[in-house]
């Protein structure tokens, strides 16, 4: 049996910027049919960590690109919801060791959930991709979205990271009660 792709990836070199390594696991051969799905992921990350103002100098992330039948059996173990979901991140408690990385936690992407949605929405898997991810990292950093004053300034957060990669605004058009 073939062990899933591994990459780790250094973020910026300059000594006197933060820096995040990324550590990405293909675990679903379906997300090699999207071009540059490593270095979309990566870049998306490091966006969203060089967007947070209390990011620690040296940090790392874990992201698993997944099915929706691996989200599904995360999602009811974690949240007791017994369905796939697109994206879900895990904070890791805070832990600092000197000389070494802080540990943000992981994420793990869907690849069905997450196709189906950007075909709905008329967006390239890429392009929804990176969004998700951007989202799931600005969970390891405490962001949430319960209520709605929460939910719009992470969407706000995310729209402005999202335009640094050029990708639109993957809330405009929608319609708002």
């Amino acid at each position: 049996m073939n062990a899933p792709a591994r990459r780790t990836r250094p973020g910026p070199a300059r000594l006197d910027e933060a820096r995040l390594e990324t550590e990405l696991s293909l675990e679903s051969p379906l997300w090699a049919a999207v071009p540059g799905v490593e270095a979309g992921v990566c870049a998306a990350a490091e966006a969203a960590f060089a967007a947070m103002p209390d990011r620690p100098a040296l940090a790392e992330v874990s992201i698993a690109l997944v099915d929706d039948a691996a989200i599904r059996d995360l999602n009811r173990a974690w949240r007791g919801k017994d369905q796939p979901t697109n994206v879900l991140s895990f904070p890791a408690p805070p832990v600092a060791i000197p000389g070494a990385p802080v540990l943000l936690g992981d994420i793990a992407v869907a690849f069905e959930t997450t196709a189906a949605e950007a075909a709905a929405e008329g967006k390239t898997i890429a392009d929804h991709l990176a969004h998700l991810v951007v989202h799931g990292m600005l969970h390891l950093f405490g962001h949430d979205h319960i209520e709605a004053g929460e939910a719009e300034q992470m969407e706000t957060i995310e729209r402005d990271i999202l335009a640094t990669l050029g990708i639109a605004d993957p809330y405009a058009g929608r319609d708002i009660d």
